[in-house]
């Protein structure tokens, strides 16, 4: 080869080093997941709380910019999404924004549609589950305490309500379920009785009672005035159940279920009907403290 072909070919190399450099620094991507807040189609915003994007941000609440409003259709309020940041030298938005579907308590999701079959066929609900925007409608059930409890009491305040059972096993599932709640009464513990009302409702009330309940309770120090469990006959907690969506189904003793967590609104109205372990405490905290915001 020619001095000068050599040439050539090294300032080629050259200008594409430059080239994919000045690239490099114009624009990054990174991928995110995270819980939705709050949309604002109008102003083509989304307010997620994402996880730690590892070597750029720690995990926090922040607006998200889309460059077509478009983006955010079908997008709801508490649901869990994953999309591409893209980063600029001047500006940031989002892009590729989709839904995080859950995929069941087991590794094969084959076994979470068997369970829902096995629910619809052994015990058929009697309603369609609640959807988003519905008023939630009034049920009684049993604390801890032994007090009969009126969902409508807590009219004018945000309720979070979830499921569990107290002899479940596994720590990721109606533990941890528990523990977001644990963390939810410390975080707002100014605003629990007067502004918030945490309800834990077992899907398994012939083993607990109110005692058992009071028990479990205790293993979370929380105060059975703002953070209600309740059990009550079959059909009580099967309605409950029903409602949000709640999937149980006895197995040798135990109890295959899904999980679900529900945030209502000050005016009874369902917020979210969040599915799933696969949320963080802080991303669920955010939630709420959205909800509540809308009020003050």
């Amino acid at each position: 080869m020619s001095v000068r072909g050599c040439e050539l070919r090294v300032a080629n190399v050259v200008a594409t080093i430059v080239l994919l450099s000045v690239c490099a620094s114009a624009q990054q991507r990174y991928s995110v997941r995270g819980m939705i807040l709050k949309l604002d189609p109008a102003s083509k915003t989304m307010i997620v709380s994402s996880d730690a994007i590892p070597g750029f941000m720690a995990a926090m609440s922040m607006p998200y910019s889309v460059r077509d409003a478009g983006e955010l259709s079908g997008l709801k309020a508490g649901m869990l999404i994953d999309f591409s940041l893209v980063v600029e030298n001047d500006s940031s938005y989002a892009e590729a924004i989709h839904e995080h579907k859950y995929q069941g308590l087991e590794p094969d999701p084959l076994t979470a549609r068997r369970l829902k079959l096995l629910n619809q066929v052994t015990n058929p609900s009697q309603m369609t589950p609640l959807s988003v925007g519905d008023a939630v409608p009034n049920f009684t059930l049993t604390d801890q305490q032994r007090r009969r409890v009126r969902f409508a009491r807590f009219g004018g305040k945000t309720v979070v309500l979830n499921f569990v059972y107290t002899r479940c096993a596994l720590p990721n599932f109606c533990f941890r379920s528990s523990n977001n709640f644990g963390i939810l009464q410390k975080r707002f513990k100014n605003q629990l009785g007067r502004e918030l009302i945490l309800l834990t409702v077992t899907f398994d009330p012939v083993h607990d009672q109110p005692e058992v309940l009071a028990k479990y309770a205790a293993t979370w120090k929380a105060d059975p005035q703002t953070w209600r469990f309740l059990t009550g006959s079959a059909d009580e907690v099967r309605r409950v159940c029903d409602l949000f969506g709640e999937d149980f189904f006895q197995d040798e003793g135990l109890m295959n279920h899904s999980l679900h967590t529900a945030v209502i609104n000050q005016k009874g109205r369902l917020v979210s009907n969040l599915e799933g372990n696969e949320f963080t405490a802080q991303q669920l905290g955010d939630l709420v403290e959205t909800v509540l915001d809308q009020k003050r």
